[in-house]
């Protein structure tokens, strides 16, 4: 095929979104609002894991001692912990250490005025239980330990967190189900419309001798086209709003801002899915609209 005929074919393809514009802008709108709801939940999903993973092993748990209890006394605290049975290993965590993971998931105006007043906080141990049913009994032995200020367990926020994934991930699907249903029936009439309003044409081009590969390119054009198009602004919509949704959420939860993606991580993989998401529905959308026209009004202008 040569190159003046590639750039007919496009020049059609753009043509047929001018010539039907209130209906492919119908389709963009739909498939943009689809692309959204998909990609949000996704980016939800995989910063719920994220913070799921941060949060340590189901079988870990963290043992706060008092702030004013010495350094030398707490790192002689780790024998005893370890003597408990259910405690499989420890590890020590100095209070300077854990102001700053803090001050990472604060900020630093936080950070500084808790340096003026001096660190508020306590050493603390990391604990590896062997058995999590025995962990009632062991937190109990734990609060017995001279020292020992609170114990906290944060497998109860990991499945919590899991249920809220689990629950995004499903309404999402569903949601982005329908959409994308009424996307395509959107995209499919568009194109049988436009095929509709030219089939005098194409039967010209057929008596000429087109081939039916060259009348159908067009049109797979112009369903790719809003494709690509409605993928761009879903990108674009999600990327400019993820960093402000994640620090307005970190401003009530200040773990968020160490435990998530960043923008600048998840800007081109949004892109780039979005793009191959919203192209293969305009195709898919496309061709479903070509299969039914020949089969039902377009066999004979086409050859079928």
């Amino acid at each position: 095929m040569s190159f003046s005929s590639i750039l007919y074919l496009f020049k059609e393809g753009f043509r047929n979104i001018y010539n039907n514009r209130m209906m492919s802008l119908a389709s963009v709108v739909v498939l943009i609002s689809c692309l959204i709801i998909t990609g949000s939940a996704a980016l939800i999903s995989v910063n719920v894991n994220s913070i799921i993973a941060s949060l340590g092993d189901d079988d870990q748990i963290t043992v706060y001692l008092k702030p004013e209890l010495s350094d030398l006394n707490s790192i002689k605290l780790g024998p005893e912990l370890s003597a408990i049975k259910n405690v499989e290993s420890y590890k020590y965590r100095s209070r300077d250490d854990v102001l700053k993971d803090y001050k990472k998931a604060l900020g630093d105006d936080i950070y500084e005025a808790m340096q003026g007043k001096g660190n508020p906080f306590g050493n603390e141990y990391k604990l590896k239980l062997r058995d999590l049913s025995e962990y009632d009994e062991t937190v109990a032995a734990i609060q017995r330990l001279d020292g020992v200020d609170t114990v906290s367990d944060r497998s109860d926020v990991a499945g919590k967190l899991t249920k809220l994934n689990y629950f995004v991930t499903v309404v999402g699907l569903w949601v982005v189900l329908v959409l994308a249903v009424v996307t395509l029936f959107i995209i499919s009439n568009t194109i049988k419309i436009t095929m509709y309003s030219r089939r005098f044409e194409i039967s010209i081009m057929k008596s000429v001798g087109a081939t039916n590969t060259f009348i159908r390119i067009p049109f797979i054009i112009e369903a790719t086209v809003i494709g690509l198009v409605s993928g761009i602004i879903a990108s674009a919509v999600i990327i400019s709003l993820y960093e402000p949704v994640r620090s307005a959420a970190a401003g009530v939860i200040g773990m968020i801002n160490s435990s998530t993606l960043s923008a600048e991580q998840i800007w081109l993989p949004t892109l780039l899915t979005m793009s191959l998401i919203g192209i293969a529905i305009g195709l898919l959308g496309g061709i479903i609209s070509m299969i039914r026209y020949l089969n039902k009004e377009g066999g004979a202008i086409l050859g079928k």
